[in-house]
């Protein structure tokens, strides 16, 4: 009997010892989470839907796991099914499940059966993780900055000058006291023979006809030059850069976030016109890009420099949300949107005839080629002059692909032949008739 006995309290010990285990094995899982990588995690999967801090079309997710324990006694295990296969648990009849597919308006969250319980992992360590400590710019920072970068220079340029032009006049005046001295040693009066035989400049200057007809030459001449640089820039607008009503920085889209100019101008592949994208276009992203988060390090000197703080870039957006008619709260339309005036950058004369979709998808030309280093411009501008000088110039030096192309296959060899090369530019294409330009 008091084997049995033993054998009862071994196995209790056994028990409690791996009780003991398994709750130290899942704190010890929980503290090697990496809330670095669950932060990759959740903007590739979950950002589209959820923020850690707001409701959206989901629900918030700061700490999430422990609301879950403490309000409704729902553990990990629970998370793990449902993030796999949200779909099935609402059809199984699960409670929970089912009152959140109820609450955001029956919205079915995408499942995702291709997360490890280890990605899951990750994804709740940053979900528990307390927020960065935003880094405040130093006082003063700003002014510092842009003392460095060009006032100091300058002032050292401005100094140099000024004791250049100091040394000079005093050799002038010594120069001169030397040469009164020298002529008043030799018994000269120079006073006095300045007195009697100067001739005012004027009169002297009429007096003379040569000077006077090559003074009016030289003046007709240089006039002309003015007027005729003056008149040939009537029209070209190079380096415009107008202040948009909402502030929209290509160096953050097209550089920092990689995308493709043609997803937001697709109409550039297509027709003649690159188009202005519609808001609905920025809507796709920023329903869930509510504020600017930027560089995990706080702005640069150089953005601090010219007021381009996260702030800044998050007023932006609230900007967008006004003018399409976003309510944040609900996230829903409010059917109040408000026009947005955009001031147009590039303009072509009417009677000159560009088709973006002939440059983009027939010839292959990158938009860089025309409007510049997009990605790099905060605020954009008129990169190219867009002169006929300019197009022309690079219809005579741009080689036409013509391989793939069967319309270019017997006009190229004819040509080939006529000017005795492999290759043809476009001006040897037909590219410099006027008609194709102007109509």
């Amino acid at each position: 009997m008091k084997k049995v006995i033993y054998r009862n309290q071994i196995f209790k010990v056994l028990g409690l010892s791996l009780v003991l285990f398994m709750s130290l094995s899942v704190s010890l899982l929980a503290q090697e989470a990496d809330a670095a990588k669950g932060k990759s995690l959740f903007n590739q999967n979950c950002a589209a839907c959820h923020s850690l801090t707001r409701k959206m079309t989901g629900p918030a997710l700061a700490n999430v796991e422990s609301r879950l324990s403490e309000d409704e006694g729902l553990d990990r295990e629970w998370l793990y099914a449902w993030i796999k296969n949200s779909p099935g648990m609402i059809k199984s009849g699960d409670a929970y499940a089912n009152k959140v597919y109820n609450d955001f308006n029956k919205a079915a969250m995408t499942a995702f059966p291709t997360l490890s319980n280890e990605d899951i992992d990750n994804i709740l360590a940053y979900t528990a993780a307390p927020p960065p400590t935003p880094v405040a710019a130093p006082a003063g920072e700003v002014a510092t900055a842009s003392a460095g970068s060009s006032g100091i220079s300058n002032e050292l340029i401005l100094g140099a000058l000024a004791i250049v032009f100091g040394l000079l006049v005093v050799m002038l005046i010594l120069v001169n006291k030397t040469l009164l001295r020298i002529a008043a040693a030799n018994g000269l009066d120079v006073e006095r023979e300045k007195a009697v035989n100067r001739t005012p400049i004027w009169k002297a200057f009429i007096q003379n006809q040569f000077l006077v007809l090559v003074t009016v030459i030289f003046l007709l001449l240089g006039s002309a030059y003015f007027a005729y640089g003056w008149m040939m820039q009537v029209g070209v607008d190079q380096g415009y850069a107008p202040v948009q009503p909402i502030h929209f920085s290509h160096k953050v889209h097209a550089g920092d976030n990689k995308i493709e100019c043609k997803f937001c101008h697709s109409s550039a592949r297509v027709s003649k016109t690159s188009g202005i994208p519609s808001l609905n276009v920025c809507m796709n992203c920023h329903k869930s890009i509510y504020e600017y988060q930027g560089n995990p390090e706080g702005p640069s000197k150089e953005d601090l420099a010219n007021g381009y703080t996260n702030e800044f870039y998050t007023k932006e957006i609230k900007k967008l949300y006004k003018a399409v008619g976003w309510d944040e709260e609900n996230q829903s339309y409010t059917g109040k949107s408000e026009p947005v005036e955009w001031v147009r950058i590039h303009n072509l004369p009417d009677f000159a005839y560009f088709n973006h979709s002939q440059h983009v998808s027939v010839a292959g030309v990158e938009c860089q080629t025309c409007h510049g280093p997009v990605e790099e411009m905060e605020v954009m501008y008129q990169y190219s002059p867009l002169t006929m000088g300019w197009c022309v110039n690079c219809h005579r030096e741009t080689n036409v692909k013509v391989e793939g192309n069967a319309y270019y296959e017997k006009i190229h060899a004819e040509l080939s032949k006529k000017y005795g090369v492999d290759q043809l530019t476009a001006a040897q294409m037909g590219g410099l008739e006027c008609g194709k330009c102007h109509y």
